[in-house]
């Protein structure tokens, strides 16, 4: 009993690790052909394209004119979504999110509700400037985002598979603008940081944009392949010690318990979720760079665009001039030894 069992265990190796082969090719066709859009922003798309093949969804920060809208719609191209865009704004409804009953009535006179999609119902939702709409609009994602339905009128309406929400957001102008709660703060896998491009790739932004023609992207694997990548992510295997690195990273990261950094200058700090994103991201990011398991240097170095975003510091902590940065600079410094 114990050889079979063996022999079975080394069968489903053989096929993860053929699987494994077969994904690595088609995420480098992926990169690449995101990068004949995309200059330069390495992090940002490996970070981006790291949710997404993990399932969840990615908050993108940054200010205007860095490829942020452009991005997510290479991708959609690039994975073979189907991807609608709203654009949110103050006087946006839940309706214009969800979509609406409306009264049809037959040839006989009888009346009956017709329910009408809005654009959530696509496998690659762009929120554009999600933190412009009102907190009621934006709470409609809240069910979406975690539970992949939504309800209308009490009736459940299941969304597409697979379903991704890949919203931007401009961490300058404040006005007339509402902050995310923290409970859809939560739901979002990762926080990605867009910076300015470097010197060369702003170089070939310039040369390569402002010409007669542009570059596009092609599709490269469809929705199906993506959910077969997806699942084979949550097969793969993970250390006991790179999943006592994310215990102790996300815990250490939380008041009161016994970190005397974090009790002096966090509020609150990262729930389970968090453990549960750090998890799934460190093996898309082995899976990313040609590995079967993901290393502790992987959970360090997703620990910024996973943690930051649940997090909060403290009065005097923000008075001091301190960042939610800074803190998981120290965490990330302290977990190196």
């Amino acid at each position: 009993m114990t050889v079979m069992k063996g022999a079975a265990d080394a069968i489903d190796e053989k096929a993860i690790v053929a699987a494994a082969e077969s994904a690595l090719g088609e995420i480098a066709r992926v990169r690449a052909e995101v990068g004949k859009v995309i200059f330069g922003q390495e992090s940002v798309v490996e970070q981006t394209l790291l949710a997404v093949l993990s399932g969840g969804h990615a908050l993108l920060v940054g200010v205007p004119g860095l490829a942020k809208t452009k991005l997510v719609a290479t991708l959609g191209t690039v994975l073979g979504l189907d991807s609608s865009r709203v654009q949110f704004t103050p006087d946006l409804m839940p309706s214009d999110i969800l979509g609406s009953e409306v009264m049809d009535q037959d040839a006989a006179g009888h009346r009956s509700f017709r329910f009408i999609p809005g654009p959530i119902f696509t496998q690659l939702l762009m929120a554009d400037e999600i933190n412009r709409a009102s907190p009621r609009t934006q709470s409609a994602l809240l069910q979406a985002m975690q539970e992949y339905h939504i309800t209308v009128a009490g009736a459940r309406k299941d969304l597409p598979q697979p379903f991704h929400v890949l919203a931007t957001q401009n961490p300058l102008e404040q006005e007339g603008t509402y902050p995310l709660p923290e409970a859809q703060l939560d739901r979002f896998l990762m926080q990605v940081d867009v910076g300015y491009p470097e010197l060369s790739a702003e170089r070939q932004i310039l040369l390569e944009t402002t010409g007669v023609g542009e570059a596009a992207a092609h599709p490269v694997i469809d929705a199906a392949r993506l959910q077969q990548i997806q699942g084979l992510i949550r097969q793969m295997p993970v250390g006991e010690k790179v999943v006592d690195a994310i215990l102790s990273l996300v815990r250490s990261a939380r008041p009161g318990n016994g970190n005397a950094a974090t009790d002096k200058n966090v509020a609150w700090g990262p729930g389970p979720r968090a453990g549960q994103a750090l998890m799934l991201c460190a093996r898309a990011r082995a899976l990313y760079d040609g590995r079967l398991a993901p290393s502790i240097d992987d959970i360090l170095a997703l620990a910024e665009p996973v943690l930051q975003h649940r997090m909060a510091l403290t009065f005097a902590a923000r008075a001091e001039g301190m960042t939610v940065r800074d803190v998981i600079a120290d965490l990330v410094k302290q977990a190196r030894g």
